[in-house]
């Protein structure tokens, strides 16, 4: 009884062995396996059907023959692979591979496409603004590169595009912050954010909004004087604008502010000037407010000396 249960433990580990040595292996004949070609070629044929098959004849070309062109296309066909895949695992392996191409064959004509899906990696995973912002920032980052590395090529013209779409993603998400600073009264943070979106992301779509907050910020928060750009290029640039509107009513209550305040000033220096008996050469040229001269003017050249009024 014990010599039967032997037997059947010893195959059922002889079984089990066989099994986990036996994952799967890429069979080659000889005359394949001496061809960059025919083993690149029987690798893309597994692509869509068995991916990790044929990544196993893939890297067999890229050992095999390291310099060879089909080595170069072996390696981007492993990259996008995992690409094609989607989820967040496959998307930073295929990151890696196209990084190695890059590192492997910095000066083949693939190089800016395996710049370009670097950057893809990071941008198929991009959520919308109000959330994490990490995955724009890194697309951001790789699609520069694009731009600074191969300038020329074709890639470069559709990491443009990406950048505009990535730099109007962050620079709503930064809007979104600002807004609630804004809304919370908490003033000098919503202009921080706000003067972000201005130095960062210049072609962003609701500048008159930014406009509009940041002249409005500065207003409620008592900065008046650095009020005045914010709602006058708002006015001038976005006239059609629902918020151009608001800025020039805010507009117009600080012009009115200022112009009570000149009034205020201008009487009392009318006050001090009628106390100080009239205006003579000495006070004359250190009177500045030009509206009060005019009207002093007449005064001065009808009294009967010109160091006293009538």
């Amino acid at each position: 009884m014990k010599k039967q249960k032997l037997i059947l433990t010893t195959l059922f580990l002889i079984i089990m062995i066989g099994y986990g040595c036996g994952g799967k292996k890429a069979e080659i004949s000889p005359d394949i396996a001496s061809s960059d070609e025919e083993l690149f070629r029987l690798g893309e044929q597994f692509l869509k059907k068995d991916p990790e098959k044929a990544r196993l004849y893939l890297r067999q070309v890229i050992d095999s023959f390291p310099k060879s062109f089909y080595a170069q296309q072996a390696k981007l066909a492993i990259a996008d692979s995992y690409f094609n895949k989607g989820d967040e695992g496959s998307m930073i392996l295929a990151a890696s591979e196209y990084r190695e191409f890059i590192s492997l064959f910095p000066y083949s004509p693939s190089a800016p496409y395996a710049q370009f899906q670097i950057a893809m990696t990071f941008y198929k995973k991009v959520l919308k603004p109000g959330r994490d912002q990490t995955k724009t920032t890194l697309a951001l980052a790789e699609f520069k590169k694009v731009i600074t590395n191969y300038p020329t090529s074709e890639q470069a013209s559709l990491a443009r595009e990406r950048i505009l779409d990535c730099e109007e993603r962050l620079a709503a998400h930064t809007l979104g912050i600002g807004e609630v600073y804004y809304k919370m009264k908490a003033f000098k943070a919503a202009v921080g954010r706000l003067t972000e979106i201005l130095t960062s992301y210049p072609n962003f779509s609701k500048m008159d909004k930014v406009y509009f907050y940041l002249g409005d910020s500065f207003y409620k928060w008592k900065q008046t004087e650095q009020s005045v750009p914010y709602f006058t290029k708002l006015v001038s640039d976005f006239p059609q604008s629902k918020f151009a509107k608001k800025a020039k009513k805010i507009l117009e209550e600080i012009e009115k502010k200022i112009t009570l305040i000149k009034n205020k000033n201008l009487g009392k220096k009318l006050a001090e000037f009628s106390k100080s008996g009239g205006l003579n050469e000495k006070k004359l040229s250190s009177f500045c407010d030009y509206s009060a001269f005019l009207i002093y003017l007449p005064l001065y050249f009808c009294s009967d000396t010109r160091g006293k009024s009538l």
